[in-house]
């Protein structure tokens, strides 16, 4: 089992940055290709950023490439995503996924445990 708690949501203004957390227990979180997505009112969870196990391979939505980043720690079993230049369009509740086992997973079926999730609110 995999326990995420997500955290460093809150309100901010368009331009501004905002670094999320995820905690994690339970697995290994070495063993873990991790994953950040979002989903916005009226639509379905949207792929963000993911990292492999080792942190070695990241990707990223089109949407927030070069504005985003995803990182880990493990040591700490903690993933982060710092985001800057926040637009408006990326008022969400963001959330922090698992991939018990995967080396490096990019789509929702692949994540198997999910965080609470953090609501991001950018004002324009």
């Amino acid at each position: 089992q995999v326990h995420l708690t997500e955290s460093g949501g809150g309100l901010v203004q368009a331009g501004d940055s905002l670094r999320l957390s995820c905690a994690a227990s339970g697995r290994a979180f070495s063993s873990n290709a991790m994953g950040w997505f979002r989903q916005a009112p009226g639509k379905e969870r949207e792929f963000v950023a993911a990292i492999s196990w080792s942190g070695g391979l990241t990707n990223y939505a089109d949407s927030v490439k070069g504005r985003f980043t995803i990182s880990r720690v493990n040591a700490k079993n903690t993933l982060y995503l710092q985001m800057n230049s926040l637009k408006p369009e990326d008022t969400a509740v963001y959330y922090c996924a698992a991939a018990p086992g995967s080396y490096y997973a990019t789509t929702g079926p692949q994540y198997a445990y999910w965080g609470q999730g953090t609501q991001v609110t950018v004002s324009s």
